[in-house]
């Protein structure tokens, strides 16, 4: 477990700045302004609260249980492994939208949304808490399907690499971001989800294969708001939250975004 950690840490390390160089060199947008510091402390408090609040049995029961679904079918191990990381990628997909859906599970997810400005920071910007929530689901969905640790380690790498690249400020352009979005999340693509404009915050949740927006019905090709799309959430007003507005945002009344309004008018009500 001590080796699968480092192996996650070194590839996030690597890929967060092969990123980060990609986008100050082709960027779709100007580069961010505000936010870059209070972004990058959010990663180490969600991990840190997760290692603590987290039981270690639990962790290792669900990395060692292997009576799940999997291993009561019987696949091979490679099949296992791309299986397993299929549905992993599909529970995060769920877990998306019900953190969009759910009042009280939205409250720390809009804390990613606050974000006004979309770079590779974007893609670790999430609450304490949401991580904290999201672990014992990917714990719980381990555990059910009898995943191996290679599955789970091949699949925590390519979330770290699909999270960075897909809320990166990095151009692709056209010809292959279209091409692109039949296999994996683009920029171009998951920039919808993060658009202010009404209707659009509840399209393409998906993190690393765009397959499940495309059969749910909830993929959009491109957006209906002007260029460039508007970032954030209604009724922000421009205002960046800093470190310590994110922790505490989840405890705070303020307008949330209705997944079903597509009206200006009726778009925002009070949590």
């Amino acid at each position: 477990m001590t080796f699968d950690a480092w192996i996650r840490i070194g590839s996030f390390a690597g890929l967060f700045i092969l990123f980060y160089l990609l986008e100050r060199l082709w960027p779709r947008r100007p580069r961010r302004t505000q936010g870059f510091w209070s972004n990058l402390l959010l990663a180490p408090s969600g991990s840190i609260a997760s290692r603590i609040l987290i039981p270690l049995g639990l962790v290792v029961f669900a990395a060692t249980w292997r009576k799940g679904l999997f291993p009561w079918i019987g696949l091979p191990r490679l099949a296992g492994i791309f299986a397993g990381v299929l549905a992993l990628d599909l529970v995060i997909y769920l877990q998306h939208r019900l953190f969009h859906r759910i009042p009280w599970l939205w409250r720390f997810h809009r804390v990613h949304h606050s974000d006004l400005e979309l770079d590779v920071t974007s893609g670790i910007r999430f609450h304490p808490g949401e991580i904290l929530l999201s672990s014992l689901i990917k714990l719980s969905a381990i555990a059910l399907l009898g995943l191996s640790a290679p599955a789970v380690l091949v699949f925590e790498i390519l979330l770290n690499a699909t999270s960075l690249f897909n809320h990166s400020n990095l151009a692709l352009g056209g010809i292959r971001d279209r091409c692109l979005r039949w296999v994996i999340v683009t920029p171009a693509m998951h920039e919808i989800h993060h658009s202010a404009w009404p209707g659009e915050l509840d399209r393409n949740f998906g993190f690393n294969f765009p397959w499940w927006d495309r059969w749910f019905g909830t993929y959009s090709a491109r957006s209906l708001a002007p260029d460039p799309i508007p970032i954030g959430l209604p009724g922000q007003d421009g205002r960046h939250l800093g470190y310590w507005q994110m922790i505490v945002d989840p405890f705070r009344r303020r307008p949330r975004v209705r997944p079903e309004s597509v009206e200006p008018a009726s778009n925002v009500s009070v949590l």
